[in-house]
C-alpha cells in the first residue's frame, strides 16, 4: 500500500499483519482524492484513522494539518513518524464517540474542511448516531464529510446533506455537506 499522489508519492504505507485495521482500498483513495479535487490548506479530520492513509494522502496532496482518531493509533503511529508527518498531525487516542461528543460540546472546538470516516464496516449501525448528532458542528461551511462503509449495508446519515454516493467492489463512499451551505 502507497501514498497515490503529491508531496509522498509512492511512498510505502505500514499495515501490520494481525492488527484490526482494514486500509481504505488505493482505488478507493484515489477514486475520493479525483472527486475533492484541489485541498490545499485544508483541515483534517481522519475518524476510525487506522493506519491513517486517508489523513495522510491528504497530506501529501496539500492538506495543512491533520487530526487522526482512533480507539488504537499505533498502525497511525508509525506511518506518521515513517513519513516525517508529526509537525502537521495531531493523533488522539480515544474511542471516537466519545471524542466526538466531547469536541462538539465545545464551542471553541476545531472544525474541520475535510472529515473522513472509516469505521470498521461492522460497526456501521452502532456509529451512525453519534455521527449524525456531532459532525454538523465539526464542519466549516462549504466542508465536507467522506464515509466509506461496506457496500452491504452502508452508513447514512441524515445530518448532512448528500453530494454524492459511488460504489467500488465491498465499499459504498458517500460524500456529504453541511445542510443549506
Amino acid at each position: 500500500m502507497r501514498v497515490i499522489a503529491g508531496e509522498l508519492k509512492g511512498r510505502r504505507l505500514l499495515a501490520p499483519r494481525g492488527w484490526k485495521v482494514r486500509p481504505s482500498a488505493e482505488r478507493v483513495r484515489e477514486a475520493i482524492f479525483s472527486a475533492l479535487g484541489d485541498i490545499d490548506g485544508a483541515s483534517v479530520l481522519d475518524l476510525y484513522c487506522g493506519t491513517g492513509a486517508l489523513a495522510i494522502e491528504a497530506l501529501s496532496r496539500g492538506a495543512a494539518s491533520a487530526v487522526l482518531v482512533d480507539g488504537d493509533t499505533r498502525p497511525a503511529l508509525g506511518n506518521l513518524e515513517n513519513l516525517g508527518l508529526g509537525e502537521r498531525t495531531e493523533l488522539v487516542r480515544s474511542d471516537v464517540g466519545r471524542w466526538l461528543a466531547a469536541g462538539a460540546r465545545d464551542p471553541a472546538a476545531t472544525r474541520f474542511d475535510l472529515v473522513f470516516v472509516d469505521a470498521p464496516y461492522k460497526l456501521a449501525d452502532r456509529v451512525g448516531q453519534a455521527l449524525d448528532t456531532h459532525l454538523p458542528r465539526l464542519l466549516l461551511v462549504g466542508g465536507r464529510a467522506i464515509v466509506e462503509s461496506g457496500a452491504r449495508r452502508p452508513l447514512r446519515l441524515e445530518s448532512l446533506e448528500p453530494l454524492r454516493q459511488r460504489r467500488y467492489g465491498a465499499a459504498d463512499v458517500s460524500f456529504y455537506g453541511v445542510r443549506g451551505a
